[in-house]
Order: C-alpha cells, then structure tokens, then sequence
C-alpha cells in the first residue's frame, strides 16, 4: 500500500526542482523531506530521485508522480479542490504541433489555470513509449494504437513538404536533376525524425548523406528560409512563406500527411475530459481529417 505522504514528497521535489523549496511549498523542514524520499525508497527496495542537481527523477520516481496526479485527478470528481495545489499535468507531444496549434488549443480548457503542463517534446513516431511507462498522463503522437488501460482519439493530420528557398533549389538545381537529392544538405529535427528519409524513398532515392540537425521547429524553418538545407516542413507552420514565395518544393510535387492521436488513461477524471475535449475542438478547426484531405484533393465537398 502506497504511502501517500511519500509521494506527496516526491511531487514537491520533482515540480519544484530541489529539496528545500519542496519543504517550503509543503510547510515541511528539509530534513523531514529527504526522509520521506529515504522511506519510500526503503520500502520500493530503488531510487526514485537522482541526487543531482536539480534532482531528477529515475524512470520508477516518474511513474510515482504520474499515479499521484491521476489520484489527485480523480479526488477533484469527489470534493472540491478550490485549496488544492494545481494539476501537474505531464503530456508527451510532438515539436510541430508545439509549434502551430497546440498551445491555443490548450488555452481553450476553462481549467487551465487549476493545470500546470509540464510538456515532454518527443518526435511524433516515438513519443508514446512515455505513455506505455506510465510517465505522463496524455500523449499526442502518430500511432494509432492504444497502450494497455489507454484509449486513443484522432484528432486530425499535419500535411508536410519537402521545402527549400528558390535560392537553394537554383544552386543546387534540384528540379532539373532530382537524383541528386540525396547529396545535398538535408535538414533533420533529430535522430528519430525519418520524414526526410520517407521522402527520399519515395523519389526512389537512398538516405540522406549530408545532414543538418536541429532540433528546434522554429529554428529548423529559419534554416530552411536561409538556404542551409531542404526538409519536410508542416504546410500550417510555413503558410505565410509559401504564399510569399520564399519556400517552394524542391522537387516533383510531394506530400506526407501525418496523422495525429490523443492518448489518455481509461481512468479518467473530467478534468482530463475537459482537456481532451478542449485540445479535440480546437484540433478539428485547425488540423484536417483524413476525410476532408482526400475531399480536398478530389475537388468534392464533405457536407
């Protein structure tokens, strides 16, 4: 049976970054802090914080956290919390919807301000091995399928394109010989991003051999605005410097749409309800369904 005093401890040092300012937001000395952790430690027989500096917590001391915010989700349906601390709220999501319309749509929730969002930013083909350890408590990323005691809801697609600035695509003349695509500098967000590769290999071409990495979305479009490389880039991110001419295709026609998916816990309280309905409306006026993509592409109306 888990303690919750303990745990309580652990929150306070994990949301707060160190033991003495968890003791002050707990009315606790620090002494009375670090035995706490040593108890539960004692008791689970394994760290659950690495002594650095600020303290981290180990993969088990995550998990803890993540239970100890579902309870706190929970009891919000039982009593009220107008006294409670704020929901740490932990979401694993992908750079490009942190980039283009996340945010606003997060925004929406009426019980943002009882929320503090602790965002984790993950590619979107990995990020759900976050939710499958029990780390955070909703994850928005590609894959489809639920994790075991989640559920999943789709909340549209981001369209990408292999852009580039006319300049780059002149010096490299990339339209005239698309073979050499593969050659020339590539932009790449970080080791898991295989957009890039996807693209290459549906002209038939081999991986990328000269990589820029840059693990920033807004970054990442500067790069491709200064002539440093190609990359997929989102159409809702670039909209602007299309319209202008400063980004164009840098070769045949291409596009990639990328589904993306709410994931949450089957438990869930109707604050997290809220949430995800919150981030669902906002994602349909901004993302397009697979549907209305191929209504759009067919020249034909879904209504």
């Amino acid at each position: 049976m888990l303690d919750y005093r303990l745990l309580d401890a652990l929150a306070a040092v994990i949301e707060t970054g160190g033991f003495e300012r968890a003791a002050q937001k707990l009315h606790l000395t620090q002494s009375a802090i670090s035995q706490r952790i040593r108890q539960l430690e004692q008791r689970l027989g394994q760290p659950v914080l690495l002594r650095t500096t600020p303290p981290r917590a180990t993969p088990l001391g995550w998990r803890l956290n993540n239970h100890l915010q579902q309870v706190r989700q929970l009891e919000m349906d039982l009593v009220s919390t107008r006294d409670a601390f704020p929901l740490k709220l932990r979401l694993t999501v992908n750079a490009d919807s942190m980039a283009t319309w996340l945010a606003p749509a997060l925004a929406r929730c009426e019980l943002s301000p009882e929320m503090d969002f602790d965002l984790v930013v993950e590619d979107q083909e990995v990020g759900l091995k976050r939710m499958r350890q029990g780390e955070v408590m909703a994850c928005i990323c590609s894959e489809s399928r639920p994790v075991n005691g989640g559920a999943v809801m789709a909340l549209g697609v981001l369209r990408y394109r292999a852009l580039a600035s006319p300049a780059f695509v002149h010096r490299y003349q990339t339209r005239t010989y698309p073979e050499r695509l593969s050659q020339i500098p590539c932009l790449i967000f970080n080791h898991d991003d295989q957009l890039q590769h996807q693209f290459l290999e549906s002209q038939g071409l081999s991986p990328p051999q000269r990589i820029h990495h840059c693990p920033s979305s807004e970054g990442f479009v500067q790069m491709a605005l200064s002539g440093l490389g190609f990359g997929m880039l989102p159409e809702l991110q670039v909209q602007q410097y299309l319209d202008r001419g400063e980004l164009i295709d840098v070769g045949p026609a291409y596009h990639l749409d990328v589904p993306l998916f709410w994931h949450y816990w089957q438990t869930e309280s109707s604050a997290m309800t809220k949430l995800r309905e919150a981030v669902s409306t906002h994602a349909v006026q901004v993302l397009l369904t697979q549907e209305a993509r191929l209504s759009r592409a067919l020249g034909t109306s879904l209504y």
